[in-house]
């Protein structure tokens, strides 16, 4: 079940509400905790991400450099395959490493692990955007040295990667020996007993195809040769040193060196500014991809590391107003983990244009970087609300790969679009269907994200000129694979699918799956009606590009009206699909610990025979789709599918957090949320080594806003009811709504609600409508009482 939490030693990792440090080296803590230090101080910018690793290359457990979208094809395997079996699988690709400058002082080569440490502090600084590390150490001859770095990967340029090394001898001239290095290290099969981990190539990935060395500037490019994707590295240095220094470099299709070797007179220090940057093309040659490498190479040369810095703590500086959470709390952890995990937030979408954010984003390979349902429903609600132009871009990213979304539905003889339940180019990667192609309710997801999108940032053309074809295809599916049921009075049943809830596969009419058809087929209709209605031109334009019959909408209105919900009379509560009450309960009692995760211990069909539930599932619909339930029924749900639910899932525990704070189940409410904000620092999945859990993180920025805070927003209409946990004193954050800035801060007795930007904009706090205004730019009403606060059926319904 719920793994304990591991509370980093203070005297180690300080609680720092603004970074994590490590301000002690300790080697055998270090080499222990390598993986999940490399994901901890990891950088990223959503297009170009690079693992936390040290300098020297070592000690060091996974690198990584990461390009969004790049990707090679991997052939799948099947003991046994069938007519619809993606042939293909996308692993993205490792890129050459150029974080690594190895050091030599007096011949002997610097370690971490055998050097004698005088002080140290290794700080990830959420403020500036950077990766910094100061050491002192002695070395064997007894001289003092002293080291400090700093990397960050660039949001202004965002294919670039900037490192400032700085070595000084503090008291007697020192002999060193610098290499500055490009490496192509690919790394090799991995165990594959645990799905989730990434596959590895045997045989070579990338391909040479050119490389170019010129003073202190190492060009690298390759092709991959089934994807078709060309790729550009580079590196280039900037360097000043006090004391006589000579350099020469070289290399070859897979290696780069750049060696400094000089003496430090005592008090002297050298100082190396080294660029990093990565470009790859489905269409240029590698000449013309080596060529941009060099552009932003000459461009980050030109404009000089202190300019890049101050440019990175600025666009920093916007993220966090427009973003930021701050929480007053006993503990001075919590505003630490929720900054942290913000910033993962930031760091994997600020430049994800074009692309999709993969589920472990850019900090490790687990799940090969395939993207699944978790952006549409666990990060896009957060960008929504704090950077709505990348929402749009991800949304965008959906809509150009609905061709081969219609595509795929062909293939599986459907109409419409069956979007690909993991996928990095738009088609369908995943290898087992009964959890995954079967999880068809990712059509419904987009959907769910798109009018959510709309509603909250009021960016209609979006849905004129591709949300409503979206809606139109995804409709289509739901309407080809339902069907009118005469044993069950004519009620519109969806069979053969998979819910959310992994460890129960293959069923008729999950509850979750037909709620979201049912909400994506009642939208779809809408939105052509009122396009038809109001804007004649892009309706014409929709049914160019779809063949839409005027039949459909009302084919869609009628399947939705007569949606097959089920329920249980004599338990009161929503079956999670129409036998899984009929199952028998999982032995919990009889499953040791260190049997979780049950998927790694289990055969899949033990798992399908039992009450046992991965992740929030009927709990989760009870989420995104508050109204459709009374508080009764959300009262019965939960205390229902709670004890089933292992948690086996990064995803779950911050959805139980937030319904538990709905039916007033407080001290539950908070006991999940901690365990959701401390899913990677405290590595509580005991897999944090791979990469940080995206999805998770964006969950537990709804665990703040739609928990705590009590925010529903049907329709667009923003509604608080806001309950703070005891160990709390204050809870503050913005929101961006229609163009319009709020800042909400709430407190036990009191929330109140400031209009920063805007012409003006109304929202509930509890059943009072509040106005905001220029006129009248903050109101503060009292908070009520737990057992006072609204549950049940929202009145948006």
């Amino acid at each position: 079940m719920l793994r304990p939490r591991l509370i980093p030693p203070d005297d180690i990792f300080p609680p720092n509400p603004w970074a994590i440090e490590a301000i002690r080296y300790d080697a055998r803590l270090s080499q222990e905790l390598t993986g999940q230090a490399e994901t901890m101080f990891a950088l990223s910018n959503g297009t170009l991400g690079v693992r936390g690793s040290v300098e020297e290359g070592a000690p060091v457990r996974e690198v990584g450099t990461y390009l969004n979208g790049f990707y090679e094809h991997r052939p799948i395997s099947y003991g046994e395959s069938a007519y619809g079996f993606p042939k293909l699988g996308q692993s993205i690709l490792n890129c050459p490493d150029g974080t690594v400058l190895k050091l030599s002082i007096d011949g002997e080569p610097f370690s971490l692990l055998k050097a004698e440490i005088l002080a140290f502090r290794k700080t990830l600084d959420f403020a500036s955007g950077t990766l910094s590390r100061d050491v002192r150490w002695a070395s064997s001859a007894g001289k003092t040295l002293r080291l400090r770095t700093r990397r960050l990967v660039s949001l202004a340029s965002r294919h670039l990667v900037a490192i400032e090394y700085e070595l000084t001898a503090e008291d007697a001239e020192t002999q060193v020996v610098i290499s500055s290095q490009l490496q192509n290290d690919q790394p090799l099969a991995t165990d594959t007993s645990d799905p989730r981990l990434a596959e590895g190539f045997v045989g070579r990935v990338l391909h040479p195809a050119g490389s170019q060395f010129a003073g202190l500037r190492a060009l690298l490019s390759y092709r991959t040769r089934s994807s078709g994707l060309t790729l550009g590295c580079g590196m280039d240095h900037v360097v000043s040193a006090d004391g006589a220094f000579v350099t020469d470099g070289g290399g070859d299709d897979d290696f780069a060196a750049q060696v400094f070797r000089g003496t430090l007179p005592p008090g002297g220090t050298i100082r190396i500014h080294k660029y990093l940057s990565y470009h790859y093309s489905d269409a240029a040659s590698p000449e013309q991809v080596r060529s941009e490498v060099s552009w932003t190479l000459d461009n980050a040369i030109e404009t000089g590391l202190p300019s890049i810095l101050a440019r990175q703590e600025q666009d920093v500086g916007h993220f966090w107003e427009r973003a930021d959470v701050a929480v007053t709390s006993v503990s001075p952890r919590t505003q630490q983990a929720i900054r942290w995990n913000l910033f993962q937030l930031m760091q994997a979408s600020e430049r994800v244009e074009g692309h999709g954010i993969p589920a472990r984003g850019l900090t490790g390979r687990t799940y090969e970087g395939h993207y699944f349902w978790d952006t549409e429903i666990y990060v896009l609600p957060f960008l929504i609300y704090t950077n709505p132009p990348i929402a749009r871009s991800l949304l965008k990213n959906r809509y150009d790969g609905l061709d081969k979304a219609r595509a795929r539905a062909r293939e599986l003889g459907h109409r419409g679009a069956t979007f690909p339940w993991r996928t990095i180019n738009g088609e369908e990667a995943s290898a087992y269907y009964a959890a995954g192609t079967a999880q068809y309710h990712i059509n419904a997801d987009i959907a769910y994200a798109l009018r959510k999108y709309v509603e909250i940032s009021g960016d209609d053309d979006f849905l004129r000129r591709f949300g409503a074809e979206i809606l139109v295809e995804t409709a289509r599916l739901w309407c080809d694979l339902g069907f009118f049921s005469e044993r069950l009075d004519g009620r519109f049943c969806i069979n053969g699918v998979t819910g959310p809830d992994e460890y129960t596969a293959l069923v008729n009419n999950n509850c979750f799956t037909n709620l979201m058809a049912r909400e994506n087929m009642r939208y779809a209709a809408r939105t052509v009606r009122r396009l038809e209605r109001d804007h004649p031109d892009a309706f014409a334009a929709l049914v160019r590009r779809t063949s839409l019959e005027p039949a459909e909408p009302s084919h869609w209105e009628a399947a939705a009206e007569r949606m097959y919900i089920p329920y249980d009379e004599r338990l009161k509560v929503h079956p999670q699909d129409d036998d899984f009450l009929n199952l028998q309960e999982w032995d919990f009692a009889g499953t040791p610990d260190e049997n979780y995760p049950l998927l790694l211990h289990y055969h899949p069909l033990n798992l399908y025979r039992s009450q046992v539930i991965k992740q929030a599932d009927t709990v989760l619909a009870m989420f995104l789709l508050g109204d459709q339930f009374t508080a009764e029924a959300k009262r019965r749900n939960f205390e229902y599918y709670d004890p089933l639910t292992t948690h086996d899932s990064s995803l779950s525990v911050c959805i139980q957090s937030i319904v538990a704070n709905e039916i007033g189940l407080r001290d539950k409410a908070i006991h999940y949320f901690n365990f959701a904000l401390a899913m990677d620092l405290s590595d509580l999945g005991g897999n944090m080594m791979h990469g940080a859990h995206i999805a998770a993180i964006g969950g537990t920025w709804l665990a703040l806003i739609y928990g705590f805070a009590g925010l529903r927003d049907g329709q667009g209409q923003l509604r608080f009811d806001p309950c703070l946990p005891d160990a709390w004193t204050r809870l503050s954050f913005p929101l961006s709504v229609r163009g319009q800035r709020l800042r909400i801060a709430i407190e036990h007795g009191t929330a109140s609600y400031h209009l920063a930007h805007g012409a003006g904009l109304s929202l509930w706090h509890g059943d009072e409508r509040l106005d905001l205004s220029p006129a009248t730019p903050t109101i503060t009403r009292a908070v009520r009482p737990p057992d006072a606060r609204m549950h049940g059926r929202s009145p948006n319904s």
